[in-house]
């Protein structure tokens, strides 16, 4: 680690990691037959957590983290499987979202700023690295 953030080596393997997260909730997303137009509407549901720095970069940021979180998608997936299938669906459009996040290089928020995260800084607070 350089500071806060991971080195591009270790950073490339996350990276990798996350394509796999990303490909296989598509995959089962596909696979249980779940309606197209629901992904496409939910896709980006978890980047509504952006509103909570309305209220304070702390708050923005635990929200963040909260809604990009793999965690989330897990446990959703888990009650999914066992009570409420209906949920599964949601779970695998929220669990590609994080994955295609994660892929692009945008990594969970550390502590107030919103320009650096576990993998690098981004936006302004990355210009420059």
């Amino acid at each position: 680690m350089t500071g806060t953030t991971t080195k591009p080596p270790m950073r490339n393997w996350l990276r990798l990691e996350s394509l796999a997260i990303l490909i296989l909730c598509v995959g089962l997303y596909a696979h249980i037959g779940a309606p197209w137009w629901l992904f496409a509407a939910a896709f980006l549901a978890p980047d509504l957590s952006f509103a909570a720095y309305l209220f304070g970069g702390r708050v923005g940021a635990w929200t963040y983290n909260l809604a990009h979180s793999e965690v989330g998608p897990a446990v959703l997936g888990l009650v999914g499987l066992g009570l409420a299938p209906a949920l599964t669906p949601l779970a695998l459009i929220w669990g590609a979202h994080v994955g295609f996040d994660r892929m692009l290089g945008y990594g969970l928020k550390i502590g107030a700023s919103f320009g650096q995260t576990h993998l690098r800084a981004i936006g302004k607070a990355g210009a420059g690295v």
